[in-house]
């Protein structure tokens, strides 16, 4: 069969007829399914002509047994959708993603072979992929345009010159593509510059590049190094992602335009990255790490065009102004009214939220139940945790020793900490270790002080036996880079003045999972009093932790009532650090140094009448919740 677009040095045939890609980036798994029509309709009304998306293999397989093509992991759906409204496909297969998403979309769970290395040719590693692929690779062929379908153009790796140059692996990839049925276009995306496209490029897939602003520049470097061939940006990064404790990223749409006005009129294709950026649901998002390790935020707004809840922005205004040259399009307001669209969905009104209930994590069976013992603290992938918090707990001998006149007890030392870790002594709160965010400084070995807390362990000095436990929380991992494939938990060991402490009991908290049990412990367990510890000990004045910190971890239940479901943001400005929960869904991770102090909430988890809300909050015991009718980008005082 011959596939449907077809490239020469003049551009793109599409069925015989020149054709501009004009193409925008939705990722199903980053919107509510009962979205995924609204959002590719406003697409349409942008301007594109066809849909892009990477395929998240860990959405799809969360676990080595099990394979799921439903709910937000229903790919096949999505593009039948997109086939509806008129929309060509190029599906991004990976196997890796990047994509700002959990270790660029690997399921951590194949990181409990220690020995594995990702993105090369090595056997057990390619075993694992054509396990996968011959899973995932039908579902996409048979929505190939050469079968009916709207898959026009299908990607080979991604930015594979940007980690490595195995050209046998990119063979593999291309081959194995090819033998599962893939009939369209093979293409190959990387960097803006020679260095990128020698390492990712292979035989048999059309090159394309990576850039986001010097269009021209870049245009004449690709007709020098990938000649005699249509080009196209396959990633015009038209804004940008945030990082937790950064600035929040903004790109004007007057800037954007110019750079995609300069591509149309070169004849030059594109796929805006993103045209719809979506949400991190869950724990979803990744990291980068630059020296140290940049969690990205809940939101993925990306400053596209096309905002997180699916409101048209004035980029987006600039891009139809721009695409409307190039393409016969209707007046904004007959193309919104043609296909029932606002140009800003409904939101429900915003308002404070009563909080209902406070109860501290510490007295219930998620932190006093027996688990199992291993030598050393394992890894999440060793106990099957692709996200979430691990408790690990024991009885360690701590001491007071006389030096300079006050008394000292050893730290504790983690090594090769990943990421955070909240750290308890006889049910005393002793703080946070670890990642803090944007603050660059040295975490290894990551030292819990035990000497500020030593007229609370032990006032009369000597020496006694205390039970240790710390929640280590994963903060994302990284998807990008030379670190890409880290492994979390407490890696290099727990160490005591001398030695290293073995044999810690280990419970996973797949937190992801767990909003009805929260719930449930929520319910079950004593209110605290006026939101603090009435029954927390007395506290020396030298001692760094308020004495209401001894509840933490705390678990918060608030509620909203609705006769109409809509959009809405849930504002944690007032909280600390932790996860929140809509009706039982998990909507994400919120942290108070910013920029993203609101969780955007889209209507299809919203119920008519009462709507529960609930927060696991490690750091802090909020006394406010609140609705608000947008997002709200800043940072809080500490």
């Amino acid at each position: 069969m011959t596939a449907l677009l077809q490239p020469t040095p003049n551009g793109f045939l599409r069925a015989g007829e020149p054709h501009l890609v004009i193409s925008g980036a939705l990722h199903y798994f980053r919107i509510h399914p009962e979205q995924w029509r609204d959002r590719l309709r406003r697409l349409v009304v942008m301007g594109c002509n066809t849909v892009e998306t990477y395929v998240a293999w860990n959405v799809h397989q969360p676990a080595r047994e099990t394979t799921t093509f439903e709910g937000f992991a229903d790919l096949g759906r999505f593009l039948d959708i997109a086939a509806e409204e008129g929309l060509d496909a190029i599906v991004r297969p990976g196997p890796y993603i990047c994509a700002e998403w959990e270790n660029g979309g690997f399921p951590g769970w194949i990181l409990a072979d220690r020995n594995l290395r990702l993105r090369n040719r090595n056997a057990p590693y390619l075993q694992l992929v054509d396990a996968w692929f011959d899973e995932l690779i039908p579902v996409i062929a048979e929505r190939q345009a050469a079968r009916g379908g709207n898959v026009v153009m299908v990607q080979v790796e991604n930015e594979y010159g940007s980690f490595g140059d195995d050209k046998a692996y990119l063979a593999h990839l291309r081959d194995g593509l090819l033998e599962r049925g893939i009939e369209e276009l093979l293409v190959t995306s990387d960097g803006p510059a020679r260095m990128w496209l020698t390492g990712g490029t292979v035989d048999g897939a059309l090159g394309t590049v990576n850039f986001g602003s010097r269009t021209l520049e870049v245009l004449a470097m690709a007709e020098r190094e990938l000649p005699a061939q249509p080009q196209m940006c396959m990633e015009f990064w038209n804004g940008w992602f945030d990082h937790w404790g950064e600035e929040h990223h903004e790109r004007t749409g007057g800037d954007a335009a110019g750079e995609l006005a300069d591509m149309l009129e070169h004849g030059m294709s594109v796929n805006f990255y993103m045209a719809h950026g979506g949400t991190n649901f869950g724990l979803q998002a990744g990291a980068n790490h630059d020296g140290t390790l940049q969690p990205t935020t809940t939101s993925y707004d990306y400053d596209a065009p096309i905002a997180e809840n699916g409101a048209l922005t004035d980029k987006f205004r600039a891009f139809r102004e721009v695409i409307a040259a190039h393409r016969e399009l209707p007046s904004l307001e007959e193309h919104l009214a043609q296909l029932g669209l606002a140009e800003k969905p409904a939101t429900l009104p915003s308002g404070a939220l009563a909080i209902e209930k406070v109860a501290s994590l510490r007295g219930t069976d998620r932190f006093t139940r027996t688990a199992g013992v291993h030598p050393m603290p394992p890894a999440f992938e060793d106990l099957g945790l692709e996200r979430g918090v691990l408790r690990l707990s024991r009885e360690i001998e701590i001491q007071a020793i006389e030096r300079d006149g006050r008394r000292e007890i050893s730290p504790l030392k983690l090594y090769d900490l990943h990421d955070r870790a909240w750290v308890y002594v006889d049910g005393f709160y002793l703080g946070a270790t670890g990642v803090v965010g944007n603050e660059e400084h040295e975490i290894d070995p990551a030292t819990v002080e035990l000497t500020p807390f030593v007229e609370r362990l032990l006032p009369d000095g000597g020496h006694r036996t205390v039970r240790v436990e710390i929640l280590v929380e994963n903060l994302g991992r990284v998807n990008f880079g030379p670190k890409l494939g880290e492994r979390k938990g407490i890696l290099g060991g727990v160490w005591q003045s001398i030695r290293f402490l073995n044999g810690w009991e280990a419970d996973a908290w797949p937190l992801e999972d767990m909003g009805e049990e929260l719930a449930a412990l929520l319910e079950a367990a004593p209110a605290l009093a006026d939101g603090a510890d009435a029954a927390a000990p007395d506290v020396a004045a030298s001692d760094p932790i308020a004495p209401d910190a001894d509840a933490l971890p705390v678990l918060v239940g608030a509620s909203f009532e609705t006769e109409s479901p809509a959009d809405t943001f849930l504002d944690v400005s007032d909280a600390g650090h932790g996860v929140a929960y809509v009706n039982g869904f998990c909507v994400g991770r919120y942290w108070n140094i910013g920029p993203q102090l609101t969780l955007y909430v889209p209507a299809p988890l919203v119920r008519e009448g009462r709507n529960e809300v609930l927060l696991l909050d490690l750091e802090k015991q909020p006394v406010q919740l609140a609705l608000a009718a947008e997002h709200v980008f800043g940072r809080t005082d500490r």
